[in-house]
C-alpha cells in the first residue's frame, strides 16, 4: 500500500461531527489561546485544524492517534501550523507523551471524538463493513496482531455470548455465537454478515442484522470502552483548573461512561462511604452539559451518522 502523505491524503475521507460546538467550548471562536490543548483522537484532523487556528504562537496542541492512515494525512492539513504536534500512539499513553514534552498539565483542554472514522468504517481493506468483502480485521492499529479474525475464530462460545451482549446489546447473541462456533473458521466480514442474517430472525429495523456485532467486535478488537474508562478517569486529574473536556460519543455506551465520570468527578467527595473523612481532595469539574448536546438538523442532513452523536463538556474547577 502507498503510504505517501499525499495519497492518504486523498483517499482519508471523514466528517468532522460538531466541530464548532466542541472546539468552542475549548477556545471560543474570534479569540486566540496561550495554553496547552489535546486532541485524543486526531482522526480527520477537523477538530485539531480548528484549535491550531485559534492558537497564539505561545499556544500548544498534541494530537494522538494510533491509524498510520489518519496521522499521514493529518500531517498534511496540519503542516502550516507550527505549535501542533501529532504522535502516534493510543491516547491510553497521553501521561507518559505529555511527561516526555515537558508538559504536566493540560492547561486549555482536550476533546475525545470516539468511535471509528469514516475512512476506516469504508475503506474495504480495513474489514470494518458488513457490506464489503474483506478479511475479518477491524483494527484501528494496524501495527497490532490481534484482529476481529481472533476473536471470531478462538473465542469460547459464552466469551462471544458476553461480548455481543454487553459491547452490542445484541438480543440475538446466543444464537450468533453458536452459529460462529459451528461453522467455524470464519474468515470474511461478509461470511460473517451471511451468517449473521442466517441465523437470526427476519424483523423490520432500520439497521442491517450485523450491526451490533459488527459494532462488538470492533470494540473488543480494539479495547475502545475500557481504554477509554481509564484514560478518562486519569486525564480529568491532569486537567489544569479551567480546562475544559469535550467529549463526542456515538452510542449509548460511551456516552454512558462519559456522563457517570462525569457526575462521579463533579461529586464533593467520591471517596468510599465507610471512610469517616474525605481523603478525594473532593469535586474536581463543573458539568458544563447537563443534557448532551446534539448535532443539528442542517448537520444531520450533510451527514446522516452524526444523528447519534452526543456531546458532552465539563470544566475542571480547582481541586
Amino acid at each position: 500500500m502507498n503510504n505517501s502523505p499525499a495519497k492518504n491524503e486523498q483517499e482519508f475521507k471523514h466528517y468532522t461531527v460538531m466541530l464548532n460546538e466542541a472546539v468552542d467550548a475549548l477556545i471560543p471562536a474570534g479569540t486566540l489561546s496561550d495554553k496547552v490543548f489535546v486532541d485524543a483522537t486526531l482522526g480527520g484532523a477537523g477538530h485539531s485544524a480548528l484549535i491550531a487556528s485559534r492558537l497564539s504562537d505561545k499556544g500548544r496542541l498534541i494530537s494522538f492517534d494510533v491509524d498510520e492512515d489518519a496521522i499521514c494525512a493529518a500531517k498534511k492539513k496540519l503542516a502550516g501550523f507550527k505549535n501542533v504536534s501529532i504522535i502516534k500512539d493510543s491516547y491510553i499513553n497521553i501521561k507518559e507523551n505529555l511527561n516526555n514534552l515537558g508538559i504536566e498539565k493540560i492547561t486549555g483542554g482536550i476533546i475525545f471524538d470516539l468511535g471509528a472514522s469514516y475512512h476506516q468504517l469504508t475503506k474495504q481493506e480495513r474489514g470494518f463493513s458488513f457490506i464489503k468483502d474483506a478479511k475479518l480485521d477491524m483494527r484501528f492499529n494496524q501495527e497490532q496482531e490481534f484482529s476481529a479474525w481472533d476473536v471470531v475464530n478462538k473465542y469460547t462460545l459464552n466469551n462471544l455470548v458476553e461480548i455481543f451482549s454487553k459491547y452490542g446489546e445484541e438480543r440475538f447473541s446466543k444464537r450468533i455465537a453458536h452459529a460462529i462456533v459451528e461453522n467455524r473458521p470464519l474468515n470474511t466480514t461478509l461470511q460473517l454478515s451471511e451468517l449473521i442474517v442466517n441465523s437470526t430472525p427476519k424483523i423490520k429495523s432500520r439497521i442491517h442484522p450485523a450491526t451490533r456485532v459488527f459494532q462488538a467486535l470492533r470494540i473488543e478488537v480494539n479495547s475502545e470502552l475500557l481504554n477509554f474508562e481509564n484514560t478518562l478517569n486519569e486525564v480529568l486529574t491532569l486537567l489544569d483548573a479551567g480546562a475544559i473536556i469535550s467529549v463526542i460519543s456515538f452510542h449509548s455506551l460511551e456516552d454512558r461512561l462519559t456522563k457517570l465520570a462525569f457526575r462521579k468527578f463533579a461529586s464533593d467527595c467520591r471517596c468510599d462511604r465507610n471512610k469517616p473523612k474525605c481523603e478525594c481532595g473532593g469535586k474536581l469539574i463543573d458539568i458544563i452539559t447537563k443534557k448532551p448536546i446534539m448535532a443539528s438538523n442542517d448537520e444531520i442532513l450533510k451527514n446522516p451518522p452524526s444523528r447519534s452523536a452526543k456531546l458532552r463538556i465539563a470544566k475542571r474547577v480547582s481541586g
